[in-house]
């Protein structure tokens, strides 16, 4: 889970660095996610290094509580049919963030959701040719994949979860090999 949480950090940084997503409210999300996982992962390392029983229980309910999130999620990203997915990006994507709209613009080398008038600004490259796409039919290509993808992703890693759950839970009052057998009468 270390690694999960320093790859999350990384993607976002990368992301950032290479001017791929520009909202800092999103990239701040998964950094703070990330670090959030880090230190999860500490406690239960830390726990189970030091044979640390209360650690562990911690360890063990935050993974668990992280695991109902995480497997919500994904059920949700894998359940939503192509209106409510058009429903959301014309709603919550669009409309909303004009960081979100210049990213998109430029990304997918597009102008305007359905229509382009000439007298909105536009951050794609075809703007110069004066050959744009609306942005609309593209994001609803890509929006289905993307869901997939994260919703499966998310799945996988939740029943990774719920098996660091059973493995915490499971080897969480065996006894530590180190400590003195005449404390344990």
């Amino acid at each position: 889970f270390q690694l999960v949480s320093l790859l999350l950090i990384g993607i976002a940084a990368w992301g950032i660095g290479f001017g791929l997503i520009s909202s800092f409210r999103v990239v701040g999300v998964v950094i703070a996610v990330g670090v959030f996982l880090f230190f999860i992962a500490l406690v239960g390392l830390i726990g189970a290094v030091k044979h640390h029983q209360v650690l562990l229980f911690f360890y063990m309910i935050i993974l668990l509580l992280v695991f109902i999130v995480q497997f919500s999620v994904s059920c949700a990203c894998l359940a939503l049919n192509e209106e409510q997915q058009c429903h959301e990006i014309s709603l919550e994507g669009w409309s909303n963030t004009n960081s979100a709209r210049t990213d998109i613009e430029r990304n997918l080398n597009c102008c305007g959701f359905r229509v382009f008038y000439p007298n909105e600004t536009c951050a794609a490259d075809c703007l110069r040719t004066l050959h744009c796409r609306p942005c609309a039919p593209i994001m609803e290509e890509y929006s289905g994949m993307v869901l997939r993808f994260v919703g499966g992703i998310g799945l996988f890693f939740s029943f990774t979860e719920i098996l660091g759950v059973w493995l915490t839970y499971r080897y969480r009052n065996q006894k530590d090999p180190r400590a003195n057998p005449s404390a344990f009468i």
